[in-house]
């Protein structure tokens, strides 16, 4: 039995997460599906990670396992031609099999972009805020994130995690060379469901002076996804990195 990693790309915004789902159609079904057919075995993916339904991928790994010989350029090239255009295979490589694309990850990155203008050329892969903000505070806010491991607050209620403790090594907001066009910055070892989401919906608030640096603490030490403002939209939001020590 051999292990063997994607490295992928995905647009979710057709596709209800990650995550295989009855009744949905989702980024693993469809890998699993393909791959099974290219293969002529029954492969299982494990992902790197769940992304919530509409959010983007611009770097993920799935891991799968079995004992088909194959030809891995040959396997990309066949699964790109068969796969819709909204997903893209980079890389098939094996790994060791204790290798794993979930537990194995060291950080994950994700980016939220948002546009302070209309703009024609971006409105499906970022979310529209036409008010004023103060990104200064906005960083402030961000800069304590950091400083916790409880999220909670950010977190969607009734999941199966065990734990609702993260480590968030680096959160920002950088605006893009194109001036009216802002990335959110986020890196942390894990994420909880709609966790990036809520972030971003709450640093707005505090970017619209309705929530200050005091409040935005208290949300977090709350504990209380009731305390937090409204998860942001999905469609502007990509998994953008994710490491390992290979």
């Amino acid at each position: 039995m051999q292990r063997y990693f994607l490295k992928l790309a995905y647009n979710g915004a057709a596709y209800h997460g990650w995550q295989f789902q009855p009744n949905a159609v989702t980024i693993q079904q469809v890998l699993e599906q393909a791959l099974s057919m290219f293969l002529r075995d029954t492969i299982s993916l494990i992902g790197c990670g769940r992304t919530d339904a509409g959010v983007h991928a611009a770097i993920y790994y799935a891991h799968f396992d079995t004992e088909a010989l194959f030809d891995e350029p040959l396997l990309v090239k066949r699964l790109n031609a068969f796969l819709r255009k909204d997903i893209f295979i980079y890389d098939c490589f094996k790994v060791s099999p204790d290798l794993h694309a979930r537990f194995s990850a060291l950080y994950r990155t994700y980016h939220y972009h948002i546009i302070t203008r209309k703009d024609p050329f971006r409105q499906e892969f970022t979310c529209p805020v036409y008010r004023n903000l103060d990104f200064d505070t906005m960083n402030a806010a961000a800069a304590a994130l950091p400083e916790y491991t409880d999220f909670s607050a950010f977190s969607k209620s009734h999941t199966d995690t065990k734990t609702n403790n993260c480590m968030i090594m680096n959160a920002v907001w950088e605006q893009t060379e194109t001036e009216h066009v802002w990335v959110f910055k986020i890196t942390a070892n894990r994420f909880l469901r709609n966790m990036v989401r809520a972030i971003v919906g709450t640093l707005l608030e505090v970017g619209y002076g309705n929530i200050s640096l005091q409040t935005f603490r208290d949300i977090i030490e709350s504990k209380s996804r009731q305390e937090a403002a409204t998860s942001a939209p999905a469609e502007a939001l990509f998994l953008w990195d994710v490491g390992y020590e290979w």
